[in-house]
């Protein structure tokens, strides 16, 4: 099979001659394929010039035709220009073309108009094309593959919601990213409309409406490794800059991740200032998660009928598991009420040794069985509460920007106890601090302060 590219300017007669001396072969020869690129003659000069710097070759004239031979695994040969491709045409194929100068020039004039009417029925097109912006950090990671069926379901979002896909990842990941792209628009999901891949550039961000971060960064035994706090404050510093300056100001943040989420969304805070600081947040709420389908398991039900336990602390280090008003719906017992009908959790489990033991060794190790599923769902959840609210008067844990509750130190961010109302999140000032966490809690924000301080000093 050969397959040719052609490439060249709206309104230039060679590459008018070349196209239907192409058409005619296609048309002709069963192994024949071409694809055509036509550019405004405004851009045609740049975009030449980068095609040519990324493949080599030095060409300076429209039209310019190429081969592919990607299934050999090669990159493209050039063929050249006009004269080229009718060199190539008479001798592998014996055909030529004998179009007249003033038939070209008016097929170049033809191709302008045509290229022009194009392109304003695809501006008419973008302008009714209203979506929702979510932009995707570290895309490659295996959170991301389990994300976006989540995201493009509708079950996040309504069905109506248009939703534009921006995968962003580092230049060595496009081709995971590429393989990633047409896997998600092989979905068909009617909310996904669009799915675009991105290496950092200026236009990063450009006109995000949500940005979720998936953190790759692998944290040390010693969370306050300079070396890991150096890489995250020039990488995530930059980020934050280009959503400070290219995002919708307001644009959501939700920090997902197992190493320095805490202070990657710190980061984020105070650098993106344009940003409304509440709007960006860290997420334990797959530790939350985790701790409930552990006692689910110890009393035999379904996890998502336990509510209100709390993660606070430091998501990637020191946290204490909160389950003082934790409770249970639709528990299976000699008391039975209405679907809004709950009972007390620590009451049901008389295991006292679990529950200080055992519970937490077990909570703990269960991040080292992580494969994305987890995070991806996490997630999913904290975008519907942010969206449809959480159920009346539910308690989820959030990683939030402290502002002296709980007498915790303030500008640092920190896991607490919220509630999601009308899409902005209230930490639950109510919930009490119990004595046997309070060392920890503390704990937990001693070492925040040290890793902020530590990244202020670099």
């Amino acid at each position: 099979m050969a397959k040719f590219v052609l490439a060249g300017r709206a309104d230039c007669p060679y590459y008018a001659k070349a196209e239907l001396l192409a058409d005619y072969l296609q048309k002709n020869l069963p192994n024949f394929r071409i694809h055509k690129i036509t550019l405004h003659p405004d851009k045609w000069e740049e975009w030449l010039a980068d095609l040519c710097i990324n493949n080599k070759w030095k060409h300076k004239r429209s039209p310019i035709i190429w081969r592919e031979l990607l299934d050999r695994g090669s990159k493209g040969l050039l063929l050249g220009g006009y004269n080229d491709f009718m060199e190539h045409a008479q001798e592998y194929y014996n055909v030529t073309s004998a179009m007249m100068s003033e038939v070209m020039k008016d097929i170049a004039v033809e191709n302008m108009q045509t290229y022009l009417q194009f392109k304003e029925e695809e501006e008419n097109i973008r302008q009714q094309f209203n979506p929702l912006h979510i932009w995707i950090t570290g895309a490659s990671m295996p959170a991301c593959y389990n994300l976006i069926p989540m995201l493009a379901s509708g079950k996040v979002f309504d069905n109506k919601t248009d939703i534009w896909l921006h995968l962003l990842d580092h230049s060595q990941s496009q081709q995971i990213l590429q393989g990633l792209k047409m896997e998600a628009e092989d979905l068909a999901y009617p909310c996904l409309r669009k799915v675009t891949l991105h290496a950092i550039s200026d236009d990063a961000f450009l006109e995000a409406d949500f940005v979720i971060v998936l953190n790759d960064v692998l944290a040390k035994g010693d969370q306050c490794a300079e070396d890991d706090i150096c890489k995250i404050k020039e990488l995530w510093a930059q980020y934050a800059t280009l959503i400070d300056q290219n995002a919708r100001k307001e644009v959501k943040v939700i920090v997902s991740g197992s190493a320095y989420a805490n202070l990657i969304a710190l980061v984020i805070i105070k650098t993106a200032q344009s940003i409304n600081p509440h709007n960006i947040v860290a997420l334990p709420t797959q530790l939350e998660f985790e701790a409930r389908a552990q006692i689910a398991k110890k009393l035999s039900i379904n996890s998502s009928v336990i509510k209100d336990v709390i993660v606070w602390g430091n998501i990637s280090a020191t946290n204490h598991l909160d389950l003082q008003l934790a409770k249970l719906y639709k528990y299976e017992s000699s008391i039975w009420g209405p679907s809004s009908f709950s009972r007390p959790l620590l009451p049901m489990i008389y295991d006292r040794k679990w529950l200080k033991n055992d519970l937490v060794t077990e909570w703990k190790k269960r991040s080292e069985h992580r494969r994305g599923l987890s995070a991806a769902h996490s997630i999913a959840t904290a975008l519907s509460y942010w969206q449809q609210n959480s159920e009346a008067g539910e308690i989820v844990s959030l990683g939030v920007l402290s502002e002296g509750y709980f007498n915790l130190p303030v500008d640092i961010v920190y896991s607490m106890p919220v509630h999601f109302h009308n899409g902005i999140w209230q930490v639950c000032t109510h919930v009490e601090i119990q004595d046997d966490g309070k060392e920890t809690l503390f704990q937990a924000a001693a070492e925040l302060l040290k890793v902020k301080k530590s990244w202020l000093k670099l």
